[in-house]
């Protein structure tokens, strides 16, 4: 692929309500954080993707909302609805397209201002399924069970990821639920929907991302640090639940071959220095590990009992703690991609690893549906 790069990122505290905060707010904050780390102007971008979703915004065209802090005005914009890496991604072929240098991207979600069993009961199949009342919630309870059943897995090894990122995040100042806690912590707390305790689940979250994207051109002209795009993909799989095997994840297999075809990568598993994925739950982290085959199937959940995940382990996986410790739904990819950015230029703080090349991932759908992988490098 063409050469271009991130050569700015911007995110704001995660927090469990930002009642002093609009949309506009949010995403003004960290819109000009990554305009400064950038060394950039609202001037110097091109054109802007803001992404964001009705439901959760509660209003139609919920990107208007956001349009003047994005900086849209006498710039061409353009609205995608769904996880920021996908957003991302769209932002990405305007960079490459020859049309437009640089590209802001934006990302947001207030939790606090939703009911997020009812916008993701919305999700199902009007016909079949919503009268049912299923959420997202018990949709993944029933995917994690299956994946359980398939692997083995244990209710304890789903817990030592909780274990680990919320311990991860108590380094990270931007996380909004840092702590120290045990795998019998976990496995107390409240049963949401079996086999899912509380403390498998990621909270509600107000936050917000923007990230800039530019050509090989303009990506050195500012003095930003870049990091380069080597390769990125997403892939779709079923909609109806029932029509796919829901304790796999093929549509996250092909989206991580193709974007690793893209970078040269050939054993991801041993080429790749750390992970920033998208664990809405507990049981998704080990899953999705597999699928990317970062590990083989069904192992990532022994791997992780030997530490092969942690900060100083093999790969180390969502060392800014990741969306169990604070999930701003549509933001959360996007998120993932900035803190992935951060430890390839070595400024991730008290929780930097030492990596050269990572994996950003994002999610759109019920129980990984879609998938988009970012593979990023230090060096170009």
């Amino acid at each position: 692929m063409d050469r271009a790069a991130i050569i700015g990122v911007g995110m704001n505290r995660i927090e469990a309500s930002k009642d002093r905060d609009t949309f506009a707010d949010m995403v003004w904050e960290s819109v000009n954080l990554a305009l400064d780390d950038a060394g950039m102007t609202i001037d110097d971008i091109d054109n802007v993707v803001t992404t964001s979703n009705d439901f959760w915004d509660g209003r139609t065209i919920s990107c208007m909302a956001v349009g003047d802090a994005s900086g849209v005005r006498n710039k061409n914009v353009s609205c995608v609805e769904g996880d920021g890496t996908f957003g991302a991604f769209y932002g990405l072929t305007r960079a490459l397209s020859g049309a437009y240098g640089t590209t802001l991207v934006t990302a947001h979600s207030k939790g606090s201002e939703s009911v997020s069993s009812l916008i993701s009961n919305a999700s199902f199949d009007p016909i079949y399924e919503r009268s049912l009342g299923m959420d997202m919630v018990t949709a993944c309870a029933m995917q994690a069970m299956a994946y359980m059943h398939r692997t083995g897995t244990t209710q304890e090894q789903m817990a030592l990821v909780s274990v680990k990122n919320h311990g991860n995040a108590v380094k990270n100042p931007l996380s909004q639920l840092p702590m120290d806690i045990t795998v019998n912590d976990v496995l107390a707390s409240e049963i949401v929907s079996d086999p899912l305790h509380k403390l498998d689940c990621s909270p509600v979250s107000d936050g917000s991302c923007a990230v800039i994207i530019a050509n090989e051109e303009r990506a050195e002209k500012y003095s930003g640090t870049p990091v380069w795009v080597k390769g990125v993909s997403f892939c779709s799989d079923s909609y109806f639940l029932g029509d796919r095997d829901i304790s796999r994840a093929p549509s996250l297999t092909r989206a991580m071959e193709k974007a690793c075809s893209m970078a040269g990568i050939s054993r991801p598993d041993r080429e790749i220095d750390i992970a920033e994925i998208y664990d809405a739950f507990t049981y998704q982290e080990l899953l999705w590990l597999e699928a990317m085959g970062l590990c083989k199937d069904g192992k990532a959940g022994a791997l992780l009992e030997k530490g092969e995940f942690n900060m100083n382990g093999r790969l180390p996986v969502n060392p800014s703690g990741g969306l169990l410790a604070g999930h701003p739904v549509i933001a959360g990819g996007l998120i993932r991609i900035a803190e992935c950015v951060k430890q390839l230029r070595g400024q991730a703080g008290d929780y930097q690893v030492q990596a050269r090349r990572g994996i950003a991932h994002g999610v759109n759908g019920l129980c990984g549906q879609s998938h988009c992988v970012w593979v990023l490098d230090s060096e170009k």
